[in-house]
């Protein structure tokens, strides 16, 4: 290797370090800006649709769309406030009520545990009552630590920054749905034919996967709500409707499900002594995560262009490797895989 291309290899590795340490500090402070920019993103296709469907000028079009996005996003944050809000006060008034009703609901917990394991042998139940007392402890404390003072207080002292991060993300994303166009054209200016050829290539794949995974989880959810609702009206048609919600509500989050309610809600009525309810709610818990693994990797497999066995062993690997955030995670990076494979940016063509 001469002089010339030490000097040009050193270079080009100081220019990546340099990048790399920059983007470690400014991407954390820049989170509103990155956010918007993805938005924007994946939002293009609808910006098109509206052009070619209605003649749209793309200043109306991304106008238009720009101002129902405002309006949800409004929406659901003065919702959120306001019920935020009004939970707090209304817990607030009622706490001295609540804590009467927890030690009730304590003594007739201890109770029940007695009356469960007094058929067992003495060292048995002496265990189960130590072992369930000690989960019972936990979960206390944990509340108690998750809702004290200085928590709530440093969440509420919080709030103006959300709402200045939120701000920024709406402006940000109302420059960046305008000058897309723009930005890929310099973006691209930088880069080879080849290269630029290669990477629409990839960013249409992830955008149809995208696109493919969101509509396919929105379908299970609607099947989770719909089983929700049926498995209700038959356990306690009282909050049949209302529980539905906020069990479809919290599923549709791709991080949460259905059993993070119903699995609380049977373990309260089982300490309560409502073993028949409990039991309803065990098996209503376990039938939606059956139809949620199941029919999930099918719907995911259809959807975003990956046959059902490569998306269940994506989902579970990332499962093991990275936690819940995997099971987002792990399809991707072989619809990514396969994308550099597709543009020959990766060559596998070898045998063994």
């Amino acid at each position: 290797m001469n002089k010339f291309n030490a000097r040009k290899l050193i270079f080009r590795v100081i220019v990546i370090l340099s990048l790399l340490v920059a983007a470690y500090f400014i991407i954390p402070v820049s989170m509103p800006l990155l956010f918007a920019g993805i938005s924007a993103f994946f939002l293009e296709p609808i910006v098109m649709f509206f052009k070619r469907r209605w003649k749209m000028s793309r200043k109306i079009a991304v106008a238009f769309i720009y101002i129902v996005s405002v309006m949800v996003i409004s929406i659901i944050c003065y919702l959120s406030i306001t019920q935020i809000m009004s939970q707090i006060i209304l817990l607030s008034k009622q706490a001295p009520y609540y804590i009467s009703k927890l030690s009730d609901m304590w003594l007739h917990m201890q109770e029940n545990i007695s009356k469960y394991t007094e058929d067992f042998p003495p060292e048995v139940s002496a265990s189960l009552q130590k072992t369930t007392m000690d989960f019972i402890k936990k979960v206390e404390e944990f509340f108690l630590s998750f809702f004290n003072y200085s928590k709530v207080s440093a969440f509420f002292s919080e709030i103006p920054s959300l709402f200045i991060s939120l701000l920024v993300y709406m402006i940000a994303l109302f420059l960046f749905m305008l000058d897309l166009p723009k930005l890929k054209q310099i973006t691209y200016k930088y880069l080879k034919p080849n290269t630029a050829k290669k990477i629409k290539i990839i960013l249409n794949r992830l955008k149809d996967a995208t696109f493919g995974y969101m509509k396919a989880h929105l379908f299970v959810s609607f099947i989770i709500g719909g089983v929700t609702l049926i498995g209700l009206l038959l356990i306690q048609p009282k909050y049949a409707i209302t529980m539905t919600i906020i069990i479809w509500l919290i599923d549709i989050v791709p991080f949460l499900g259905s059993i993070i309610i119903l699995a609380p809600w049977g373990l309260y009525h089982l300490l309560m002594g409502n073993t028949a309810i409990a039991v309803k709610l065990f098996i209503l818990a376990a039938i939606l995560l059956i139809i949620r693994r199941v029919v999930e990797p099918k719907l995911m497999g259809d959807h975003i262009g990956l046959s059902t066995l490569p998306t269940l062993i994506a989902m579970f690997i990332g499962l093991q490797l990275f936690g819940i955030i995997g099971l987002l995670v792990g399809p991707f990076v072989i619809i990514f895989f396969i994308a550099l494979k597709e543009t020959g940016v990766i060559k596998l063509n070898f045998k063994i």
